[in-house]
């Protein structure tokens, strides 16, 4: 009588197709593109572009998160942050807090209870690439660096967004350093807000990817876009270095563990 060693199958995870590949990545080069386009612009071309930007930043980072991890997980992110992002905006508009005392301009388009449409996809674009890299890095504490992720990628946000009228703050107390026009309030709201939907988010979405499964190489991408065009932009095309400095250590200690682990591996 012969034994036979049993093996289980590994789960294995494949790619997705060619085409289906050269559409997420030419829907994350459009949002990239017009970014680059943005300190060559004024007037209503950038008006034009700011809020294009949105919205193809949000259908890239939505299109991978649903040839990643599924539809369940992107409609259910999808759902949840648009939501989310809209009711503690309104808040924020109609109370003060936890981001301060401010106010969004027209030219953003067309608001809902307060806030401009655009708004809430600004939340789809930035959580899910957050998310993944806070998962990534850390178990325990996703909440923890989902807060801090956000709260870094708006040093570099709300600078640029002010600077060009698209919304305005009343300063009264202390301010974020090299960012007087912004109270240091909105760092805390970002901190706060972004550990509440980092924290929802991670509960009720599907940690594992899809068995055929877009790479993580278009957040990767995308974070480290973020990271290289608020420093350089800040640099030599707005003047502001020290928004550079500031936005380019807190993006930096956050989200270069993320790329170390993601290329090195882990220790």
């Amino acid at each position: 009588m012969s034994m036979r060693h049993y093996t289980p199958r590994r789960s294995r995870r494949h790619g997705i197709s060619s085409r289906t590949a050269f559409i997420l990545y030419s829907v994350l080069a459009i949002a990239i593109l017009l970014q680059v386009s943005y300190p060559l612009l004024s007037d209503e071309p950038l008006r034009f572009v700011t809020i294009a930007t949105v919205y193809w930043g949000a259908g890239a980072m939505a299109l991978h998160a649903l040839l990643s991890y599924g539809a369940r997980y992107a409609f259910t992110y999808l759902g949840v942050t648009l939501v989310f992002g809209l009711l503690i905006e309104s808040l924020g508009v109609n109370t003060g807090w936890p981001f301060g005392v401010y106010e969004y301009s027209p030219t953003l388009g067309v608001s809902l209870i307060g806030v401009p449409v655009v708004v809430p996809f600004a939340w789809v674009m930035m959580v899910h690439p957050v998310l993944v890299a806070a998962r990534y890095v850390t178990k325990g504490w996703v909440f923890l660096y989902g807060g801090f992720g956000l709260m870094a990628w708006d040093l570099f946000l709300d600078p640029q967004m002010v600077s060009a009228g698209r919304w305005t703050w009343e300063v009264t107390g202390s301010h974020v350093p090299f960012q007087p026009e912004i109270p240091l309030s909105n760092a805390f709201g970002w901190l706060l807000s972004g550990m509440a939907i980092t924290a929802l988010l991670h509960q009720i979405l599907p940690l594992e990817r899809r068995k055929e499964s877009a790479s993580l190489t278009a957040v990767d991408i995308f974070l480290g876009w973020v990271f290289f065009s608020g420093v350089i932009g800040n640099i030599f095309f707005f003047d502001r270095q020290g928004v550079a400095f500031l936005g380019g250590i807190v993006y930096g200690l956050v989200f270069i563990p993320y790329f170390l682990i993601r290329w090195l591996g882990r220790p």
